[in-house]
């Protein structure tokens, strides 16, 4: 969620906001999360690409946490990680020139970017240890006791699912309300990856060696998963 077309002086320019991976990781992240509900809903054979499509969401979420780290810079955490003064005079319309809410992440968006990441990344927690009793059962769920990975099905079938959805429900509405209520196209910027703001704002590198950087972690990351898979081989 972001305010995108907040007014700008007349030195204006294109500014790179969204670098590519983090605009692949964003789509990719949607198609996944519509695959994995809809798999888990259909249940039978299609748990075989539940499992698979979850495993992806689990090298996304790791991706994007390291993203957050060394990513261009309005992919960051530190330029969207926002503290309650600056939340109060986002909601009292009461920004000052250093907030440069309009660019990334507003303060609303930003925290439902956060919850986003800890929910999924808590479904996928869940979900590595749950077992459903019939056929179905997570890699690590042989690292836990039987009460234990129950009590984790629960919660990755019942409110878990419930939250995740709740959570993008919320995010369209907003994407919504800014559409047609504020006339600000927050859709466009994350796939082209750029907004027409002051000259005077720092653009996010994404040259050549930032996108061969991003596919190294993904490569990473993707380890990381193969590895935490395995171990319930």
């Amino acid at each position: 969620m972001t305010d995108n077309n907040a007014p700008t002086p007349s030195g204006s320019s294109v500014v790179r906001v969204w670098d590519l991976p983090t605009r692949l990781f964003h789509w990719l992240l949607a198609l996944a999360v519509v695959a994995q509900v809809t798999t888990g809903l259909i249940g039978g054979g299609a748990m075989a690409w539940h499992f698979r499509v979850g495993y992806c969401i689990f090298g996304l979420i790791v991706f994007r946490v390291v993203w957050g780290l060394v990513g261009g810079h309005w992919s960051r955490f530190a330029s969207f990680a926002y503290g309650p003064a600056s939340v109060l005079r986002y909601l009292r319309g009461q920004q000052l020139s250093s907030d440069l809410f309009h660019v990334g992440h507003n303060p609303l968006g930003s925290a439902s970017v956060f919850a986003m990441l800890a929910m999924l990344a808590l479904q996928v927690a869940t979900g590595l240890v749950a077992d459903d009793e019939i056929a179905n059962a997570g890699p690590l769920n042989r690292y836990v006791s039987s009460s234990f990975a129950l009590a984790m099905t629960g919660w990755h079938k019942g409110p878990g699912i419930a939250l995740i959805l709740a959570l993008i429900v919320l995010h369209i509405g907003a994407i919504a309300f800014y559409t047609w209520r504020k006339g600000q196209d927050l859709v466009r910027p994350m796939f082209g990856g750029d907004k027409r703001l002051p000259a005077s704002i720092p653009a996010s590198v994404d040259d050549r060696l930032t996108r061969v950087r991003a596919l190294a972690i993904a490569l990473a990351c993707a380890a990381l998963v193969a590895a935490v898979v395995k171990l319930g081989g």
